[in-house]
């Protein structure tokens, strides 16, 4: 296949203040957050573009530098794109940014660090087969549904969902470059969404869930770095899954 990861880095992080100015490029197990998932999807073989959307120069400085570490080879292109106000802004953009030839698009949080090489083969195999594929997983809490406008301060009635029919999606999200582009262009200028699978829901097109069978934490609060570390720490501990 012919294509293209995309990490976005372009995010605020504003509750990892107290622990880091920039959750991607905070340090666990020793490197930048979000060098461990560039690192997996080098080492899977499947990109041969990588994009890195930043927020500022500043930024973009610290992700270079990171991404000089990586062993590369010649013919796997870099580039790198300014983020939107939104993150479906910025998604467009590196969208755009691609080359025309570009088939398929493997979107990814930068702040996900622990997804590895094996899986990433796995997850494409799979969207090969269907077309597209997500990383997701079951919900295991009880989740309710507040009014809209309700005070969570005050006694609320409110709604419990079906349990046994929410799944909760993470990434990377790999799609038709045709497809999720055409799906993000068609988006009213009022629609708001928070995943890549929820533009192409509302696009109409269906997608491929992939239940990942290991932990896949987005990091948000001060107390995932120390989560992180210690799945890192778990990992390097068992024999053959480094990656």
């Amino acid at each position: 296949m012919s294509s293209a990861a995309i990490f976005l880095c372009a995010g605020r992080g504003t509750r990892m203040k107290a622990a880091a100015d920039d959750k991607i490029l905070a340090k666990v197990a020793g490197r930048p957050v979000f060098l461990h998932s560039v690192e997996s999807f080098v080492e899977s073989g499947l990109a041969s573009t990588f994009v890195f959307v930043f927020r500022s120069v500043a930024q973009r400085r610290q992700i270079e530098k990171a991404v000089r570490t990586l062993k590369l080879s010649l013919t796997q292109r870099i580039i790198y794109v300014r983020g939107g106000v939104e993150r479906q802004e910025s998604v467009l953009h590196a969208l755009e940014s691609l080359p025309p030839a570009t088939e398929w698009v493997l979107i990814h949080d930068a702040a996900r660090p622990m997804v590895r090489a094996p899986l990433i083969r796995r997850f494409a195999s799979l969207a090969k087969r269907h077309g597209s594929a997500v990383f997701a997983h079951r919900v295991a809490d009880t989740i309710k549904e507040f009014p809209e406008a309700s005070d969570p301060a005050e006694p609320i009635a409110a709604k419990t969902l079906e349990r046994s029919r929410l799944w909760a999606t993470e990434t990377p999200q790999i799609f038709r470059r045709a497809e999720i582009l055409e799906a993000y262009t068609s988006l009213p200028p009022s629609r708001r969404v928070t995943d890549d699978a929820q533009a192409m829901e509302f696009a109409g097109k269906p997608v491929f869930f992939y239940e990942n069978p290991e932990p896949n934490p987005k990091l948000t609060t001060p107390r995932d770095l120390a989560y992180a570390e210690f799945l890192f720490a778990e990992r390097l501990a068992k024999p053959g899954k480094r990656k």
